[in-house]
């Protein structure tokens, strides 16, 4: 069946205008709970109670506010609020090309897939054959409901998706996250790291071969309590902390070679040949 889209909107860079169409790339499938009255079973629902007047406060009457210093707000209507938005054109500005190396993987938040819209298949295709020839990804900004979003355009698999960035202001700084200095490793305990590495290594990233174990424990959970079943989970074997590098290196070793052991198939002996002139002798 064929993804429908969550928007349109057109691509623009110098003079060319690209038509497009938004699909949602991923859809997170977390574990989510109500809240239940415990007596009764009934779900509940959520009141916004004034702490100072001591009562339930109507939609009608709530405003939002900003706190610019600490229990301090300042307080903004639904109009007011409309006007600081920025112009929706659902165009996305293509501010310039950079190489797809330079892009440091902790500025995505999300990511949509783009289509061509009608009539622009061509420009389209056009422009995800450049930039994957040139090994470019494109910046730019994206105006839609209101706001403005850094984005990065990517070519992906004939075709195009689009991430949501965070700005620079918005990822914090790895310098002030405490780390070792010059640390001399053994070389042996180095040969151990890179022989643990290489045995744990594989040709590429197949994410359908993982899958989300606590959602399963708990659908499993579910399914058992609905059919009046006591809950039965299968309780986590204790490992033991082992503080010395090398023998940690090399108990790690040892363990992953004889999972590897494990997997071989097993090599069936093939049945020995009969002799050409014992089997003439016999016919």
């Amino acid at each position: 069946m064929a993804a429908r889209s969550i928007g349109s909107g057109t691509i623009s860079f110098g003079l060319v205008s690209i038509p497009i169409k938004l699909f949602t790339a991923t859809s997170p499938q977390n574990v989510s709970f109500n809240q239940l009255h415990k007596k009764c079973g009934s779900r509940l629902k959520q009141q916004l109670l004034c702490p100072v007047d001591n009562e339930v406060v109507p939609r009608t009457d709530i405003v939002k506010g900003f706190e610019y210093t600490k229990d301090r707000y300042v307080q903004f209507s639904d109009e007011e609020l409309k006007k600081l938005e920025a112009e929706r054109t659902d165009r996305l500005d293509i501010m310039e090309f950079v190489p797809a190396d330079s892009v440091d993987f902790i500025y995505i938040e999300k990511t949509y897939y783009l289509g061509p819209d009608k009539g622009g298949d061509r420009a389209y295709k056009l422009l995800s054959d450049a930039m994957t020839r040139m090994n470019r990804v494109a910046v730019g900004r994206f105006g839609t409901r209101g706001k403005e979003q850094l984005v990065l355009l990517r070519p992906y698999r004939g075709g195009l998706v689009v991430h949501h960035v965070f700005y620079a202001d918005e990822v914090r700084s790895f310098d002030d996250v405490d780390r070792p200095g010059e640390v001399e490793f053994k070389p042996v305990e180095a040969e151990l790291a890179d022989k643990l590495i290489e045995q744990l290594s594989s040709d590429g990233f197949k994410p359908e071969q993982y899958h989300d174990e606590y959602r399963d424990r708990v659908t499993a959970a579910v399914e058992q309590k609905a059919a009046g079943q006591e809950i039965s989970v299968a309780p986590e074997q204790p490992q033991a902390q082992i503080i010395d590098l090398f023998e940690a290196l090399k108990r790690s070793l040892s363990t992953e070679t004889a999972k590897g052991e494990e997997k071989k198939p097993e090599v069936k002996k093939a049945a020995p040949k009969r002799d050409a002139k014992k089997k003439e002798a016999t016919g």
